[in-house]
């Protein structure tokens, strides 16, 4: 062992030490790092909350800054350890986990020109994805996976789905403000559009209602027909992902992978066992 290290420029070695640490889960060091991150993301969520409420802020102003920026030196050390040590710096910086990386430090160094950026800094929650990696967890991603796969799938009818509903609600809205004749809330067609579209969605508010019998019995018919509406997208996504389910005989059933060879035994990703 003393011998292959020799062989390797220490530059190298330091590199392979913190990307073990950093990008393995496999080591107590790797696995204690992935748990203080993780720590710290939820610390930084919680700091941000607590400073949105007047009170607390006014008591712990100074506190919260400090922790701020201890937090924040931190993911940018980590950051900037993670390309330093990367083969692929190019494919770090613009993968999935590195754009979230990324978008968690920016709001920080905003808010010294631009204060209230601060709390964008809420996007360090996507960060607890790595969760998954960190206690294998890997199984649990497969479901995540194919709802994306099967929202992809689905991507054309719900457009043409939001579309429909799009012109139904601009419809509906504009014959509001001619039954409502401009009373209080369908003063206008883009409010009576707006009425429109929060009853359909059974939302409903309540700050904007019709008064007159007819426009009474339209929000009737609005509110039934928004029951059939709300089922349509969630029957397109099921049958999608019941498609998907049939069709996974190439895909891991513990991450998801698709890109398997017909004669591969494991998968190329997590290295599971294939069936």
């Amino acid at each position: 062992m003393e011998r292959e290290h020799n062989l390797i420029p220490e530059d190298k070695l330091w590199k392979r030490f913190v990307y073990r640490i950093i990008y393995r889960s496999d080591t107590k060091l790797g696995k204690l790092f992935d748990i203080i991150l993780l720590s710290l993301i939820l610390v930084s969520t919680f700091i941000i909350m607590l400073e949105s409420v007047p009170k607390l802020d006014r008591k712990y102003h100074y506190t919260f800054i400090i922790l701020e920026w201890v937090i924040s030196l931190f993911f940018t050390a980590e950051y900037w350890s993670r390309i330093a040590v990367v083969k692929n710096r190019k494919h770090y910086i613009f993968s999935f986990f590195g754009i979230i990386d990324f978008l968690a430090l920016v709001p920080f160094y905003l808010s010294f020109f631009f204060p209230v950026t601060k709390y964008f800094l809420i996007f360090r929650m996507l960060r607890m994805l790595r969760v998954f990696r960190v206690f294998n967890l890997l199984d649990f991603m497969n479901d995540g996976s194919l709802i994306v796969r099967a929202l992809k799938g689905s991507s054309r009818k719900i457009y043409i789905f939001l579309l429909f509903l799009i012109i139904f609600s601009v419809i509906v809205g504009s014959l509001m403000f001619m039954v409502e004749g401009g009373r209080p809330g369908f003063e206008t067609i883009p409010q009576s559009i707006y009425w429109a579209v929060v009853t359909v969605t059974t939302v409903g508010y309540g700050d904007v209602s019709p008064i007159t019998p007819l426009g009474k019995f339209f929000a009737v018919v609005l509110m039934l027909a928004g029951y059939s509406i709300i089922a349509v997208p969630t029957g397109i996504v099921t049958a999608e992902m019941q498609n998907k389910r049939q069709n996974s005989e190439k895909v891991c059933d513990r991450c998801g992978n698709e890109d398997i060879d017909d004669n591969a035994r494991y998968c190329k990703q997590c290295g599971k066992k294939l069936a």
